[in-house]
C-alpha cells in the first residue's frame, strides 16, 4: 500500500492521535472513507463515460491504460509478438532454388 509498511503506518497513526486527539480521529477516519469512496466513484463513472464514447471496441478499457508508459509498452509488446508470428510465418516457407528470385508484389510498394 503506497510503499508504506507497518512500522510507517504506527508512526503515521500516533502522530494523528497527537495532532487530532483520539476523539477527533474517529470523525476523520469516516471523513476520509468518505472522500476514498467518492473519488473511487469518480474514477469509474469517468471510465464508463469513456468506454461509452469511444464505442465497443475500447469495451475493455482501463483508465490504467491511459498511462502513457503502459501505452508504450503495450504497444511494443504487440508489434515484437507480431513480428515473431511473421518470422514464424516465414520460416515455414520452403527455401528458394539456386538463381530463383524471391516473390515479388508489385501493390506492396
Amino acid at each position: 500500500m503506497f510503499g508504506i509498511g507497518f512500522p510507517e503506518l504506527l508512526v503515521i497513526a500516533f502522530v494523528a492521535v497527537l495532532v487530532f486527539g483520539p476523539d477527533k480521529l474517529p470523525d476523520l477516519a469516516r471523513q476520509a472513507a468518505g472522500l476514498v469512496r467518492r473519488g473511487r466513484t469518480i474514477a469509474n463513472t469517468v471510465r464508463d463515460e469513456l468506454r461509452e464514447e469511444l464505442g465497443p471496441e475500447y469495451a475493455d478499457l482501463e483508465l490504467t491504460d491511459l498511462d502513457p508508459r503502459r501505452f508504450v509498452a503495450r504497444q511494443v509488446r504487440e508489434a515484437v509478438l507480431a513480428a515473431d508470428a511473421a518470422e514464424a510465418a516465414d520460416a515455414d516457407l520452403p527455401p528458394l532454388d539456386a538463381g530463383e528470385l524471391p516473390p515479388y508484389d508489385l501493390d506492396a510498394t
